[in-house]
Parts: structure tokens; sequence; C-alpha cells
């Protein structure tokens, strides 16, 4: 089959300042935009090519993206912007740090929304000015698909739906896909790989940013190999 490659977005704004980003649509900052030339430069070496390209809809997979396959040289490819790929919707955490989170609720309760599967933080009230219906980029989508506040778990399902009606067609017919995401979408896709891995492991896969993560799977898509590229000073998964 071909190559699978998921990298997760350069640092955006709000992972250099610890805040539960979610759906916002923060930037890069110069650290994650040569984050993304990294990867995209470390793949080219290492003599990869796509066919196609997946993101969410949010700028921060976007312009990485465009990073990544403009040191590839392979800016003409199809590339797919999808919400179900977006990342987790953090409810009412959104914008406020870790440590305002730790200060209000306590330690184990801000821990266990960051890294247990099935606990949702508390949601994003329907009227607030950032809630997903009122923006215009999801205006298409039917307003009782769009979350308010997800758990991991909640995040997978969402994403599953969209694996298996773009992504996993794509792959069945030997193509070479990229996609470019987010922490937990991220995460989402390897539990969608590697079902037999646990709850706990999945919620605590270390997921830094720009360094890609490389599946090699059978004409069944069932995981021959998975491997991290090396790439020159990695971070490691720095938050939420």
């Amino acid at each position: 089959m071909g190559n699978l490659v998921i990298v997760r977005h350069g640092e955006s704004q709000w992972n250099s300042q610890n805040r539960f980003t979610g759906w916002t649509d923060i930037d890069m900052t110069e650290k994650g935009v040569q984050q993304a030339r990294c990867a995209g430069r470390a793949l080219a070496q290492a003599g990869y090519r796509f066919d196609l390209a997946f993101t969410s809809v949010l700028r921060r997979t976007i312009r990485s993206q465009w990073l990544i396959l403009d040191e590839m040289d392979l800016m003409f490819i199809p590339t797919v912007s999808h919400w179900r790929l977006n990342e987790r919707h953090y409810g009412a955490l959104t914008g406020h740090t870790r440590a305002e989170i730790i200060e209000r609720f306590g330690e184990e309760q801000v821990w266990q929304w960051r890294r247990g599967y099935a606990s949702r933080p508390p949601l994003m009230a329907d009227d607030d000015a950032r809630a997903p219906v009122r923006e215009s980029r999801y205006r298409a989508v039917d307003p009782a698909l769009l979350p308010l506040g997800e758990s991991l778990e909640d995040t997978v399902a969402r994403v599953r739906v969209f694996w298996h009606e773009a992504i996993e067609p794509v792959l069945r017919q030997d193509r070479d896909v990229l996609i470019c995401t987010h922490g937990n979408s991220q995460r989402a896709l390897v539990r969608l790989l590697e079902p037999a891995m646990a709850d706990e492991e999945v919620a605590r896969f270390d997921v830094p940013n720009g360094v890609p993560l490389v599946y090699r799977l059978n004409s069944d898509l069932a995981v021959l190999d998975r491997h991290s590229l090396q790439i020159p000073e990695a971070t490691v998964s720095a938050l939420l």
C-alpha cells in the first residue's frame, strides 16, 4: 500500500502560551513555521512523495501543510480541508491557560480533562460568540454535528466518519497520503489505525509539533510499521 504520513502543525501562538486552543483559529509562531519547513525538508530528503493531502479547516494546519509541500516541491497536489480533522474542542476551557484552569478546578481534574480518554470538559455556552455554529466556515455543516466541547473519545468518533468516507478509500487505491493535523485529531487517527491500543495509551500518545509520523500499511490497512522521522531539534509535545 501507499505511505500514510501524519504531521502535527507547527507550534501555534497559543501553544507557546500553554492555552487551550481547540477550534480557535490561531496562527503559528515563527518557530512553528520553521518546524513545518523542517518537516517538509526531512520528508523530501527521505524520498517521500504524496498524491493527496488532508488538513483541518484551521489555519495552523493549512499553513503548515503549505510549508511542508513547498519544501517538497509538491504544492500542485490536490488538498482537502475538512472540519472533522479539527482539534478537539475544549469547550469552556478554550482560551484559558493551563495554570488558570488548574487554579480554578485543581490539578487532578485538569489532568483528567487533558489526558482522560472519555473525560469531557465543561461545555462552551451555546450563545458564546466563539461557538462553531456562529462561524461562517461551518455554515454548510448541520448545526447538530458541531460540538461545544469534546472528550478525546468524542474526537475519535468525529474523525472516524471522515476516515471511512474520505481517507481510507484513497489509501486503498495505493496512493501516498499526507495528513497535517492537530495533537488530538492525530491521536484519533492513531486510535483508528491501531484499535488494540489501550485508551490510556492513546490519550498519552506524544504528538510533537512538526514531527512526521509514518505508517506502512498492508492491503487491509493493518499497520506493518509505525515510526517517527528524525527531525533536528525535535520538540516534545508541549501541552494540551
